[in-house]
């Protein structure tokens, strides 16, 4: 999705040095700690629940204000925490259950996202 729409995207993975989407290899980094810009990073999770929490709060230290938890990817706990220590978390069936039917998911919901963001920045709500 991230590479379709040619949006800066810097994987996290601790298992690999590389990963090939397309034609295009992505250099990874092993740790959330190691982005070069975590203030101006956003954190799309897609892990298993106990991963995510670890994550979350590796992420809340190194700066990272925005998350967005893939279906699958959280429970109760993760997504109580992101929502209580990020500027934006999205996660889960609030204020709107996404088109997917499973919550929230960028690959279903995130031009609509995207959308939204744009008309919120525009609008000063941002």
């Amino acid at each position: 999705w991230y590479h379709a729409r040619e949006l800066p995207v810097q994987p996290v993975t601790p298992s690999r040095s590389s990963i090939n989407v397309a034609s295009t290899t992505y250099p990874t980094v092993s740790s959330v700690k190691e982005l070069s810009s975590a203030p101006d990073t956003s954190l799309s999770i897609v892990t298993q629940p106990h991963i995510t929490i670890k994550l979350l709060h590796e992420a809340k230290e190194a700066g990272i204000s925005c998350v967005w938890m893939q279906p699958g990817s959280f429970d109760d706990e993760s997504l109580q925490y992101a929502k209580k220590e990020f500027k934006s978390a999205i996660g889960g069936f609030e204020d709107n259950p996404g088109n997917g039917g499973e919550g929230w998911c960028v690959l279903v919901d995130g031009d609509d996202a995207i959308f939204r963001a744009k008309e919120d920045k525009a609008g000063g709500k941002l």
